[in-house]
């Protein structure tokens, strides 16, 4: 898998409105990606809506975010628009980005792994963390490592 010290690669993936996003446009600012397994389940509603919950904190430090599943774009439009989510989400049709990145299925290789990747604003991984069953404990994660950047 990717690791701290690492230059995330440049993807570009179809977001929630079926356009294309290139991560390498948004450098110079320091983002979260954010890989989960399914629009709409449990887990994946409780991180999706406490990244919403706690927006405001990233918009403040100049963080962007971004949530990645392997869900099609009109999936995550409609995701999005259900819980309000402020933030893109992108298609990983296939999952070929989370497979690029060394991202493991876990529970039994079932379901796709849940690991968010905080970049500085070079694009450089700073941190990561992997938590299936600890969908919120992400944005936690995410907020105290971008208070230290």
């Amino acid at each position: 898998m990717i690791q701290v010290g690492d230059t995330f690669p440049t993807i570009s993936l179809q977001n929630q409105d079926d356009e294309t996003v290139n991560l390498a446009d948004f450098k110079g600012q320091p983002l979260v990606v954010y890989f989960y397994p399914k629009d709409d389940t449990p887990g994946c509603t409780a991180e999706a809506c406490s990244f919403r919950d706690q927006f405001a904190d990233f918009q403040d430090a100049g963080v962007s975010v971004f949530g990645i599943s392997g869900d099609s774009p009109a999936s995550h439009k409609r995701f999005q628009q259900k819980h309000r989510l402020p933030f893109t989400l992108l298609s990983d049709k296939g999952n070929k980005v989370r497979k690029q990145l060394g991202i493991k299925a876990s529970f039994l290789g079932l379901l796709p792994g849940r690991v968010t990747f905080i970049l500085d604003k070079n694009g450089v991984v700073c941190h990561t963390f992997s938590a299936q069953f600890g969908a919120k404990k992400h944005v936690q994660e995410a907020l105290s490592t971008i208070k230290n950047l």
